[in-house]
């Protein structure tokens, strides 16, 4: 059997069919603002004295929602209702789990745009970009259902004269989701459900900004058909409880999106065996990066300012994948700089509820203030040409900002930022353009805009990193068609997305009989 597979077509906001249907999504989202989302455990809804608010960054006296939060005891509890569950899940066939997924697929797109007005209320993001985040979000849950098809009779092995030998793949345990806030429905459904399809139980934490969408898509399970303690919704403050549910003994993998410090707190976390633990934990990480868009001497320099100017601030530059860092080859350097500081300073920034914002809100008010010292530490070490400016009486703008001539080894071209913030280096030459693009802790994704047949075929050798782009910007990964993740610091290359994800979530077992 082929499996055809093809992704979540974007939605054309030019037409006045979908701008209409978008508003009557947004004004019906805007009528349920303010409601509480208690924790999901065993299906049980619980209520906690403990709670949390998620305000709209684009307008911080709006309450999205109130959310209960999880203590100590509570997870415990859910941690006992996935093992619990874990026993009947696992017998499940493939099919059936998958069959899950594709209608939670169908459910979802039938709310589409529901789904979208909560990214732009609760993540502020813009029409297009929350758009794309509900796509993304289609496209996991559909891929990984018909991954996982493919893998339910194992893989063909050899087997001699007198003997079957079978290699098959069952799932691990039970697992914790962290998901990030940049992709609050896209990348935590897709880690959700490439552990629940292959077998597996979960704890799922949402992002601390973003707990209503995550809310709402467990939601979607629950419609779907998902049994009870399959998927438990369990927010809390990762600084009380995050260690005890990556040490606890009966946790079996832990799927993490989000900065380097917490990843590598994660990874060393899981790392310890625990008393009556009977495995070494898994951990699936994304931990961020500084991605580089290099541009050749003999570019299409329109395209290669468009694509710094989409990759650098798309989403408020809050993506893992943004272009934060630009190089490009001396003899064409200030043409390409000319030619983004002119796009750059005819972007629209403000409400995200409007078709005709470009760049909404940061995420929240640490993020703005780390931003913004980011944007001073660039007037000492570079040029200001565009931007620079922030303001968050009402929400957490800032301006898309641009440094130039940016020393290669500067902080600003080194470390991660996470937002529209981007610096340009010049380079002597192809060699030394591929030595910066390098000189990271970093790999995530990089992109060279070239007309040059030999500079394509070494970057594609030399730039090191998980998701290489050519004549195109660095961010846009389409699920199926480039499996995402990086290499070093950016986490485990883990490759969402790709072919080989789910086995991530699975052990093989090697069965032999004897005639």
């Amino acid at each position: 059997m082929v499996l055809q597979y093809s992704h979540e077509p974007f939605s054309n906001f030019k037409l006045d069919t979908n701008k209409k249907e978008f508003q009557e999504s947004l004004s019906y989202v805007n009528t349920q603002l303010g409601k509480h989302y208690p924790l999901i455990i065993n299906a049980e809804r619980i209520e906690t004295e403990e709670k949390t608010f998620s305000m709209n960054p684009a307008n911080t006296k709006e309450v999205i929602g109130s959310i209960s939060l999880a203590n100590k005891e509570l997870v415990e509890h859910a941690m006992q209702s996935a093992s619990n569950a874990f026993e009947s899940w696992k017998k499940w066939s493939l099919e059936h789990r998958a069959n899950i997924l594709f209608r939670a697929a169908a459910i979802m797109r039938r709310r589409k745009h529901e789904f979208s007005s909560y990214l732009v209320k609760e993540a502020g993001k813009p029409w297009n970009e929350a758009d794309a985040d509900t796509a993304e979000a289609i496209d996991f849950l559909e891929y990984y259902a018909r991954q996982v098809i493919q893998l339910k009779d194992g893989i063909p092995v050899k087997s001699r004269e007198g003997e079957y030998n079978q290699y098959n793949y069952v799932p691990l345990g039970v697992g914790i989701i962290i998901s990030p806030f940049n992709f609050p429905l896209a990348i935590m459904a897709g880690t959700a459900t490439a552990a629940i399809v292959t077998g597996n139980t979960i704890l799922l934490k949402p992002a601390d900004a973003t707990p209503v969408i995550a809310a709402k898509f467990v939601e979607v399970m629950e419609e779907a058909g998902l049994p009870q303690g399959v998927l438990n919704y369990v927010p809390c403050r990762g600084s009380e409880v995050g260690d005890y549910l990556v040490e606890h003994p009966q946790t079996r993998f832990v799927t993490f999106t989000g900065s380097r410090e917490v990843g590598c707190r994660i990874y060393e976390k899981a790392a310890k065996v625990q008393p009556g633990q009977k495995w070494l934990k898994r951990v699936i990480a994304e931990m961020g990066g500084k991605d580089t868009v290099a541009v050749d001497k003999d570019a299409d320099l329109d395209l290669a300012a468009s694509s710094i100017v989409s990759s650098a601030f798309g989403f408020s530059g809050q993506k893992c994948s943004a272009g934060s860092r630009v190089v490009i080859h001396q003899d064409v350097y200030d043409e390409v700089l000319n030619k983004a500081v002119a796009l750059t300073k005819a972007l629209t920034v403000g409400n995200p509820e409007e078709v005709s914002t470009y760049m909404g809100p940061v995420i929240h008010k640490d993020s703005y203030k780390k931003i913004m010292s980011f944007i001073e530490l660039g007037k000492e070490e570079g040029r200001l040409v565009a931007g620079g400016e922030g303001d968050d009486s009402t929400g957490y703008f800032i301006q898309p900002t641009i440094f130039a001539d940016v020393d290669e080894n500067a902080r600003l071209m080194q470390e991660e930022i996470f937002g529209p913030v981007v610096a340009f280096s010049k380079a002597r030459d192809f060699d030394h353009m591929m030595e910066i693009a390098n000189n990271t802790d970093y790999g995530l994704t990089g992109a060279l805009l070239t007309k040059n047949r030999e500079h394509i075929e070494r970057a594609r050798e030399e730039f090191h990193v998980g998701n290489l782009y050519f004549n195109r910007g660095c961010t846009g990964a389409i699920v199926g068609y480039q499996p995402f993740g990086g290499f070093n610091m950016s986490g485990t290359n883990s490759k969402a997305g790709g072919p080989d994800y789910l086995l991530l979530h699975m052990q093989a077992k090697t069965t032999s009989e004897t005639f």
